[in-house]
């Protein structure tokens, strides 16, 4: 008896997964039909729509509706036609809402995976009919994903435009991708989101692609440097910005890429030339002028060390010049009202070792007068520095290295009330706060 019951129990079971298997089929195909009523009378039979996409996604939650590419299919057409009822939502009015995040792509998804499925010559030209209906939506859900910032969305929706066009193109279909210049346009903006998604292997491929057909795009080749930087290789991010700036000499991402390579590097000489090239592109962007004011600068002061005072002169002339360009640009530019107080002040710095070098039990009228002489110099220099810093403290109170220059200053000048003040401002930084105004004004 006991033996009876486990064998009946045994077929209850197998019984009921047929019967499982069965409603998701059935599933699939009351959703084909609840779509068909609705395209039959879409106004009388709205909810039918509605209807049709819950029962596909009930449908294909069975394994056996999974391998089934007429379901896929049904999908595509069941979440294309909601998108055309959004679509035609928004004729009306344009801020009408989508009843999907992206429709278009779950139905790109499941036309691509209904293909991929049948070996149905009839399955495989629908699927295809229905990716040519939804490619233009890909793009434009994606344009509308890149613009809100939502680069991942962006890249999904663009990569399968992307896909569709691979598969319409394979078959002798029409694609909105058909020209080459289209086509180019949007694998760039499709490795562009895939980058700002940080899909970096993702957008290195797509790059690389471009690349190797051979692009007329600079932006390419700034999108692969900087990807492959981020990679961690050097070396093909080298070789990528050399060759993009022999091809595209006057383009100004890939100069700016070099410049900043240089500057990692502290490729002095080299920064010059290409700042004045950057300057001569765009002359009103005041941070050009500050950048090679500080390139001179530190030139000014590697040739200070090795004692070549011509040179080491013409550095900070050359300095002091771009620094004063930045200020006349941007008169509220603090960085460059900091930058000029400084060239000043470490000239008065390098003169101080100087006077400090000076022998400390020499009395004699010679050497009085050396260091009156230094000392003269070293008061003068941070005269010329006071009011840029003075400028840059009312532009920005709460920059540390100006404080600390504003109050080192007023110390030597015997001014203890305002070298106080200065160091209590500092004192608030430290300790994390922010001072409420600044001290000098405009």
């Amino acid at each position: 008896m006991k033996k009876s019951l486990i064998v009946l129990f045994g077929f209850l079971m197998t019984a009921s997964l047929v019967s499982a298997q069965e409603d998701g089929s059935k599933l699939a195909k009351q959703a084909g039909r609840a779509l068909t009523s609705y395209n039959i009378d879409p106004s009388n039979n709205a909810p039918k729509l509605d209807e049709a996409k819950a029962k596909i996604e009930q449908a294909l939650g069975f394994a056996d509706v999974q391998a089934n590419s007429s379901a896929w299919i049904s999908k595509g057409d069941i979440y294309n036609t909601l998108l055309q009822r959004d679509m035609a939502k928004r004729f009306v009015d344009k801020d009408a809402p989508l009843s999907g995040d992206n429709d278009a792509l779950v139905a790109a998804e499941a036309y691509i995976k209904g293909y991929e499925l049948t070996t149905k010559k009839y399955e495989k030209t629908d699927a295809l009919k229905g990716l040519t209906e939804t490619q233009g939506h890909l793009i434009n859900i994606g344009v509308t994903k890149y613009e809100a910032g939502e680069f991942e969305k962006a890249y999904n929706s663009f990569n399968a435009s992307l896909k569709s066009h691979e598969l319409l193109s394979a078959n002798g279909q029409k694609s909105l991708l058909d020209d080459p210049e289209q086509l180019s346009n949007q694998m760039y903006i499709t490795a562009l989101a895939a980058q700002l998604a940080k899909r970096n292997t993702e957008a290195i491929a797509l790059y690389e692609a471009m690349y190797t057909k051979g692009t007329d795009k600079p932006a390419v080749y700034e999108g692969l440097y900087n990807c492959k930087l981020e990679a961690q290789d050097v070396a093909g991010a080298k070789k990528i910005l050399e060759e993009g700036r022999k091809k595209f000499p006057k383009d100004s991402g890939l100069l700016f890429a070099e410049i900043n390579t240089y500057l990692k590097e502290g490729k002095l000489d080299d920064l010059v030339s290409r700042l004045k090239q950057a300057i001569e592109q765009e002359p009103d962007n005041t941070s050009l002028y500050v950048t090679l004011g500080n390139v001179y600068d530190n030139l000014y002061q590697r040739e200070i060390q090795a004692k070549n005072d011509a040179k080491a002169k013409e550095n900070f002339d050359f300095a002091k010049q771009y620094y004063e360009g930045a200020v006349s640009k941007d008169p509220k530019n603090a960085d460059a009202a900091y930058s000029l107080g400084a060239l000043y002040y470490n000239k008065a710095a390098i003169r101080t070792q100087e006077l400090n070098a000076l022998p400390q039990n020499d009395f004699s009228p010679a050497a009085m007068k050396k260091y009156e002489q230094l000392n003269g110099e070293v008061m003068a220099l941070f005269d010329q520095a006071l009011p840029y810093f003075q400028k840059a403290e009312s532009l920005n109170p709460d920059e540390m290295n100006t404080l600390i220059a504003l109050s080192e200053i007023f110390a030597r000048k015997d001014d203890l009330e305002k070298a106080g003040e200065f160091k209590k401002r500092l004192e608030i930084l430290k300790g994390g706060g922010k001072n409420a105004t600044p001290y000098f004004k405009n």
